[in-house]
């Protein structure tokens, strides 16, 4: 007997709801969607980040990104798809994820406190003109904050995508796309959203080939 076949399923009674662990996925989907429709609702505020990203980094500035955990994770998926490609054939575009590099990011949280770890970064890297990009659910890590700070010192265009607003990320920053959903589906939704800023990007960087970039 294989070991598949000698698993008996439970019973299911009539009429019983679904079971704990099965209602918690079901709960996790029924967000997902308010959580995407947050994004369509924000279609236009997408396209303008990545018409005036596009014109930025073809005027040879160059993007920082960054967040915690999960949001990292996001920050460094933008960062590959413009240093690499989306899904068409263009040029590389100088994007940094501030939290990837791990000698850095050690130093920094050693010698500084894990505060300072992205604004330290930021004073090194930024330059008028630049675009700092921050990834956060909540909108409250004071690292994402400092990086703000330090950004706005520098001369940096500071964008932020987190969860529900208002939030002490989005009244820092210059511009922000708030997801109105529990901290996971945002974090999904972010997903969606960077993939938008990136058709939009690619969009503007195929028109003004097209046109001799002329804007």
């Amino acid at each position: 007997m294989s070991i598949e076949s000698s698993v008996t399923a439970a019973p299911v009674l009539p009429g019983a709801g679904p079971a704990a662990p099965e209602q918690a996925v079901l709960d996790h989907l029924a967000n997902a969607q308010p959580a995407l429709m947050s994004v369509q609702r924000q279609a236009r505020h997408l396209t303008d980040w990545g018409v005036e990203l596009a014109g930025r980094l073809l005027a040879g500035h160059r993007l920082l990104t960054a967040g915690n955990g999960g949001s990292a994770a996001e920050a460094q998926h933008l960062s590959a798809e413009l240093v690499g490609r989306f899904d068409g054939e263009r040029r590389p575009f100088s994007a940094i994820a501030l939290h990837a590099e791990t000698s850095a990011v050690t130093a920094i949280a050693n010698d500084y406190g894990f505060e300072q770890l992205f604004a330290r970064q930021v004073q090194g890297h930024g330059r008028p003109g630049d675009v700092l990009i921050l990834f956060s659910t909540s909108g409250a890590s004071p690292n994402l904050l400092a990086a703000v700070q330090a950004a706005h010192a520098a001369g940096l265009r500071t964008w932020a995508l987190t969860g529900p607003a208002p939030n002490p990320l989005t009244a820092a920053c210059e511009d922000f796309i708030a997801i109105d959903a529990p901290a996971a589906n945002a974090q999904e939704a972010h997903l969606v959203a960077l993939h938008a800023l990136c058709r939009s990007f690619d969009a503007e960087i195929e028109r003004r080939a097209s046109t001799g970039g002329t804007s």
